[in-house]
């Protein structure tokens, strides 16, 4: 199975000489066409520094990150503003909706952008609608839906232009529980039924154990790694915990 992925030695400092941090310690790892990946770890672990960097919202101070075969700690200017547009989704915890336009605007907006004709822009929209179950309301704004419509939307723009990789950060974090529960499933459908290549920060075990693989970090640091293979749901969440609670995270990161 090819890599959409590759995380190569990759280090991240902040600060200068006299009050150096370093928020990624050496980290590598891979991620498969078509995996559903998490990365989990308590506040300050280096999860969230890693997800900039690897959705380029960040620069790397040392190593590689390579998507789709293009290395882009060496893409600058219109060509990183290219790649990010037509290779990475992005699921944010806010949904970054805007307000002035109806879902199926904001949906269809990054391949109006790329001057996708109508025609096919409106099939592509009607056929990500219907998958994520917000067909009846396409034509309705932001403030006119719940939350986890919202996010159902903004799961919907992320995979439009059909990117190598789709990038989600605390996807749950701002919805209630059956909405957060609706989400996931959506996560699944993506995954499985549009083949795509999710890579998920959660603190939350309940929303890690929709992915197929877990990656724990610790101080900037892998600290372990555990596989979902032919483990229920279920089972798959109480291994989770066991490693949360090793991580020594208190009982709020877990639950």
């Amino acid at each position: 199975m090819s890599s959409v992925l590759e995380v190569k030695n990759v280090e991240k400092y902040y600060g200068n000489k006299s009050n150096l941090t370093k928020a990624i310690d050496n980290i590598s790892f891979k991620v498969d066409d078509g995996e559903f990946v998490g990365i989990m770890g308590a506040s300050g672990s280096g999860k969230t520094t890693l997800l900039n960097c690897i959705s380029t919202i960040d620069r790397v101070t040392a190593g590689n990150i390579i998507i789709n075969n293009e290395d882009i700690t060496k893409l600058k200017g219109n060509k990183l503003n290219k790649f990010r547009r037509e290779e990475l989704g992005f699921i944010f915890q806010d949904f970054n909706l805007l307000d002035t336009l109806n879902c199926y605007e904001n949906i269809a907006l990054a391949l109006t952008i790329q001057k996708i004709n109508t025609k096919e822009i409106e099939k592509r929209v009607i056929e990500v609608a219907k998958k994520l179950e917000i067909i009846d309301i396409l034509k309705k704004y932001p403030y006119q839906i719940s939350g986890g419509q919202k996010q159902r939307v903004a799961s919907a723009r992320a995979i439009i232009t059909n990117p190598k990789l789709v990038l989600a950060d605390e996807p749950t974090g701002a919805l209630d529980s059956k909405s957060a529960r609706q989400l996931l499933e959506s996560f699944e459908h993506l995954n499985q039924e549009f083949n795509a290549t999710i890579l998920m920060v959660t603190h939350d075990a309940f929303t890690a154990s929709y992915a197929d693989r877990i990656i724990f970090i610790k101080d900037g640091k892998i600290f372990n790694e555990i596989i979902k293979g032919n483990d229920t749901r279920k089972e798959f969440f109480e291994k989770i915990i066991e490693v949360q609670t090793l991580l020594g995270g208190d009982l709020n990161d877990v639950i």
